[in-house]
């Protein structure tokens, strides 16, 4: 797989009201609602979007409950990876396999248009391997 550039990093956050306080009130990060409690920018330098999301958005995306596996390490942090395009997401998916890590789910198209594909790494982050289209 080719990687051609961190695409997004988000803490991960049981408590979401918390994690904004730090975030957004103490560092005044121009964090805003993409609905929910999720809060994310594109407007930090050094990644194309820093976001706040909350554990439960992150269960809902990997597994599809709100509720994150007891049998599985709680993530703190999320990153992905953006490749050259969706095609490459599912072709990054099957080397990772491949590779012997267990994908979280396998490559899919999100409602927004990214497509991704996730892992859990050795030391409990999510690690996606994602096509943005409006990141390129």
């Amino acid at each position: 797989m080719e990687v051609e550039f961190v695409a997004t990093v988000a803490v991960i956050a049981p408590d979401p009201a918390e994690s904004r306080r730090l975030y957004m009130d103490t560092l005044g990060l121009p964090l805003e609602s993409a609905g929910g409690d999720y809060f994310h920018s594109e407007q930090i330098a050094g990644t194309k979007s820093f976001g706040i999301w909350p554990l439960s958005q992150a269960a809902e995306a990997c597994f599809g409950s709100e509720e994150w596996p007891s049998h599985r390490p709680v993530p703190q942090l999320s990153i992905e990876f953006d490749v050259a395009d969706a095609g490459a997401v599912q072709s990054a998916a099957e080397e990772l396999a491949a590779a012997g890590y267990e994908l979280l789910h396998p490559a899919r198209q999100e409602p927004w248009g990214q497509t991704v594909a996730r892992v859990l790494s050795p030391e409990g982050a999510i690690v996606g391997i994602s096509y943005v289209p409006d990141f390129h």
